[in-house]
């Protein structure tokens, strides 16, 4: 099992510049990990807490998504932080993940990488009116993060186009991304893997992307994605 140090780390700091990767699941503040591999919005903050004199973040992404709520936080806290920030798409930026990648005020992606764009779902249970609550929580959710994708679109994208991948769970590589979003995209590279237990609930997810690691076992999954799920509507 990695260990956080290889997957939310900082490296190759300098005194105005450090390397800040985010290689994983993103999850809620529970205070406990399913997996080494998971970042929480604290951990987040702990990090920027100790780079607040760096004029310059490079920050590494390769995550499969996850928590919604938590993913926003990430977001806004990395657009709040004063450094100049290029992120970095070494492999996917899936789902929430594709969020976080925009808090950059320059975004590479290298043109066999991927960014996923999709619909919030979410477990549910109950009678009708709880899963008409359930769908306007999603519908809210939804709202929230099309907000940022608009931000961050190329000068003549509508945001019915982006609904349009949404609607649809959109895998878009470098090159399909930068038709879209003001983003960079360079060379192809040789892509890092990316391990992540939400690959297994995507509709569309390219073989390519994922890692020949092992997920949790199937049942550990599904008990993994309610908890995130029941913690992200406990925010609404």
């Amino acid at each position: 099992m990695r260990t956080i140090k290889d997957v939310f780390t900082v490296k190759n700091q300098t005194e105005s510049s450090a390397d800040l990767f985010i290689y994983g699941d993103i999850i809620n503040n529970t205070g406990w990990k399913w997996d080494d591999s998971d970042i929480m919005p604290d951990d987040v903050k702990n990090i920027l807490g100790q780079l607040d004199d760096k004029s310059n973040l490079n920050i590494y992404v390769n995550s499969g998504g996850g928590s919604v709520f938590a993913g926003l936080a990430i977001y806004n806290m990395l657009k709040r932080n004063k450094a100049q920030k290029t992120v970095y798409v070494d492999g996917v930026a899936a789902s929430i993940a594709s969020v976080i990648a925009l808090a950059g005020d320059r975004v590479v992606v290298p043109s066999n990488a991927f960014l996923m764009i999709h619909k919030p779902w979410t477990y549910a249970a109950g009678n009708a009116i709880d899963f008409r609550k359930a769908a306007e929580d999603l519908d809210n959710i939804e709202s929230g993060i099309m907000n940022v994708y608009k931000e961050n679109l190329k000068e003549g994208i509508g945001i019915e186009e982006i609904q349009q991948l949404v609607d649809a769970e959109t895998w878009l590589s470098g090159e399909e991304a930068e038709k879209y979003f003001d983003i960079e995209v360079v060379e192809a590279k040789e892509v890092a893997a990316c391990s992540s237990d939400y690959f297994d609930k995507y509709q569309k997810t390219p073989s390519k992307v994922v890692a020949k690691s092992p997920s949790l076992p199937k049942k550990d999954l599904n008990e993994k994605l309610k908890i995130q799920n029941a913690l992200d509507l406990l925010e609404l």
